[in-house]
C-alpha cells in the first residue's frame, strides 16, 4: 500500500509541473452561459469573476509537495502501542493570502488574511498515517517605505497576528499517554523589517508569543526552543533562488536553520525545491527535539 502511495504522490508532483505550464481548462459547466446582454453593469461584473474564477487569493509562503524527506533519526510516535514511525517521509504544504483593505491610514498599507497548512506524512510505513499537520491563520498588515537614502534599504514594515497548533486533544491526564500532551500551539505576535541589497532580500523578525501563560499552556518551554528572533536571507541568482533561515533564543542557546533552493522547472510556474532544516521546532509535536532533515520535491510558488 505505501509503494502505491509514493507512487500516486510523486504522480501528482509530476502531473501539476505540467498544468502549471497550461491555460487553465475552461469549466464545462460554464462554457456556454453568455453574459453580453446582461444589462445590470454590476451583475455582469460578479458573473465574469464568477466565470473566470476570480477569488483573489494568491500564494503566500511556498506551497510544495515534497515526496521525500529523510531525517536523521527516527520520528518518535506518541501514541501509546500504535505505530512506530520511520525517518522518512513526505511533506506537503499550502499557503495562501487575500487582501482585505488597502491604505485606511493613507499609508499605503494593505491587510491580508493568510492560511498555512503544513503536514507531515509517514507514507514509508504502513497505513501511512499523517505524523503530524500544522494550522496556522494570520492576520497583517505590510507598510510600505520608500527607503533611498540610508544604509538599510527598509522596503516594507509587517505586523502580524497568528495562531499556529497542530489540532490534537488535550491527553495530559489520560493514563495510557504518561502526561503527554498531544495538542500544541501558540498564539502570537510578530514584526517584520524586510531590507533589500540588490538581489538579496533581509527579513529581520521579532516574535513574541501572547501575554498569559494560557497561550502555552500545552507547551509551556516552547520558547525556549523557538526563539523570539529570526533573521531570513533571501538571494536570486539568474533564475534560481536560495534562502537561508536562522532563529532561536540567545538565553537557551537554542534555535533552528533552514535552507532552500529553488529553480523553474516551467516558466516560472513551477519549480524544483530542496529544503534543509536543522534544530528545534521542526514540527510542534516533537518541538524540543534537535532533528536534521533533508526533503525534496517540487513547489508552484516561491
Amino acid at each position: 500500500m505505501k509503494f502505491f502511495i509514493s507512487i500516486l504522490l510523486i504522480a501528482l508532483s509530476l502531473s501539476a509541473v505540467e498544468v502549471c505550464d497550461k491555460p487553465a481548462p475552461i469549466d464545462a459547466t460554464k462554457s456556454k452561459i453568455n453574459i453580453e446582454n446582461i444589462k445590470n453593469d454590476r451583475s455582469k461584473e460578479s458573473m465574469q469573476n464568477w466565470l473566470d474564477d476570480v477569488f483573489g487569493l494568491q500564494p503566500y509562503k511556498a506551497n510544495y509537495i515534497l515526496p521525500f524527506a529523510i531525517a536523521n533519526r527516527p520520528y518518535t510516535s506518541h501514541l501509546p502501542n500504535v505505530i512506530n514511525y520511520d525517518k522518512k517521509e513526505a511533506e506537503i504544504q499550502v499557503s495562501l493570502k487575500l487582501q482585505i483593505a488597502y491604505n485606511l491610514f493613507g499609508l499605503n498599507e494593505k491587510y491580508y488574511l493568510a492560511y498555512t497548512q503544513h503536514a507531515f506524512w509517514q507514507i514509508y510505513i504502513e497505513s501511512s498515517p499523517f505524523r503530524e499537520s500544522l494550522y496556522n491563520p494570520e492576520g497583517f498588515v505590510v507598510f510600505p517605505i520608500s527607503d533611498k537614502k540610508s544604509m538599510f534599504h527598509m522596503r516594507s514594515l509587517k505586523v502580524a497576528i497568528a495562531h499556529k497548533s497542530n489540532g490534537q486533544p488535550n491527553t495530559e491526564n489520560i493514563p495510557e499517554f504518561n502526561r503527554f500532551n498531544l495538542s500544541k500551539s501558540i498564539n502570537y505576535l510578530y514584526g517584520t523589517l524586510r531590507l533589500q541589497h540588490s538581489t538579496l532580500i533581509t527579513d529581520l523578525t521579532l516574535l513574541y508569543p501572547f501575554p498569559g501563560s494560557s497561550n502555552l499552556s500545552d507547551n509551556p518551554d516552547l520558547m525556549k526552543y523557538l526563539g523570539y528572533t529570526q533573521v531570513k536571507f533571501t538571494y536570486f541568482y539568474n533564475e534560481s533562488m536560495f534562502s537561508l533561515m536562522v532563529r532561536g533564543n540567545i538565553e537557551s542557546m537554542r534555535g533552528a536553520m533552514e535552507a532552500t533552493y529553488s529553480y523553474p522547472l516551467r516558466k516560472d510556474k513551477s519549480y524544483l525545491y530542496m529544503k534543509l532544516f536543522s534544530g528545534y521546532v521542526e514540527s510542534l509535536i516533537d518541538y524540543n527535539k534537535n532533528i536534521t532533515k533533508f526533503a525534496i520535491g517540487f513547489s508552484f510558488s516561491r
